[in-house]
């Protein structure tokens, strides 16, 4: 079996890559193991890599050192291929997937803990022709994630001080909703809608858990739609929404839905973010892949450690 870091040394504040180098070498020399690392170079080099090494047909456990991001990335290239699992080493500023694994999130950062972890299927979003692990969202809080991209250079401001700052913006100086056609399954709904969230996991930007019930492995895509409101309203409806309060949303702007599909339309352009990665278009088609990723982590850990 071949263990393979692939890192992202521009994630999160500082280079991290030395301290990647010394674990991978020190999993060589303790357990004698065949250990390869490669830097990215480019926004989807990731990709590329995982599903080079993928194709070879060797067993092989990729470790995904960045954010969110270089996780997502690497969960695209290895998506679908039995031989191939993955897991993470996070260094990125966010770092909401492994929020999902509650108090073993922090067990992540060395790969003692990991290189002999058990192995287990994760369901993943298709969206686009691209896979999603987390949570795969259209409208006001895809705008907002790729705001924070825009802010995300500020010394002053990282993972939760980020998402809110670029709330703030969103809120403040561009519009919340717009007209939207949407196919559930097979109900057909038109009007003015501010987001729709498809919920595989639970946490984004920064710490939010619009769905805390959703899972991992279950087979069940909890998708949140909101329809257009006020911004006082949205400014009051806010705090719930990202704590998952449901008891708090009012019926006729809030509803939770678990489609096996959810296809969006719009003559705006529609902002899309996957993961944290953020895309543009017209057309958007999300739906569930089950069991479609082998994930290994820390013995014990559980993907649904904070799911309510």
């Amino acid at each position: 079996m071949r263990h393979i870091f692939i890192m992202n040394p521009k994630a999160g504040k500082k280079d991290q890559t030395g301290r990647i180098y010394t674990m991978a070498e020190a999993l060589r020399e303790k357990h004698g193991l065949r250990v390869d690392c490669l830097l990215t170079e480019r926004p989807g080099g990731a990709i590329d890599m995982a599903r080079r090494l993928a194709e070879t047909g060797d067993e092989i456990r990729v470790y995904a050192c960045g954010g969110d991001g270089t996780v997502n990335e690497v969960a695209n290239g290895l998506a679908g291929f039995p031989n191939a699992a993955m897991t993470c080493i996070p260094i990125g500023t966010g770092n909401d997937f492994l929020k999902n694994f509650g108090p073993d999130a922090a067990r992540f950062a060395d790969a003692e803990n990991l290189w002999d972890g058990a192995q287990f299927p994760l369901d993943l979003i298709e969206c686009n022709g691209r896979d999603c692990l987390t949570i795969a969202c259209c409208g006001i809080d895809a705008r907002v994630a790729e705001s924070v991209h825009e802010l995300g250079d500020s010394p002053l401001l990282s993972g939760r001080g980020s998402y809110l700052a670029s709330v703030a913006v969103n809120f403040l100086f561009r519009g919340i909703g717009q007209h939207w056609k949407i196919t559930v399954d097979e109900e057909e709904l038109e009007g003015e809608y501010a987001l729709a969230a498809m919920c595989n996991g639970r946490c984004y930007g920064g710490g939010s858990t619009p769905v805390p019930e959703a899972r991992m492995d279950d087979g069940v895509l909890q998708t949140v739609l909101v329809k257009n409101i006020s911004r006082p309203r949205f400014a009051t409806l806010f705090g719930a929404y990202s704590a998952g309060d449901h008891a708090k949303l009012p019926q006729d702007v809030f509803r939770i839905v678990t489609p096996q599909k959810l296809r969006i339309r719009s003559e705006e352009e529609l902002t899309v973010c996957l993961d944290g990665e953020c895309f543009r278009c017209h057309d958007v088609t999300m739906g569930l892949s089950p069991k479609k990723l082998l994930f290994f982590g820390p013995q014990g850990c559980d993907p649904n450690a904070t799911a309510r």
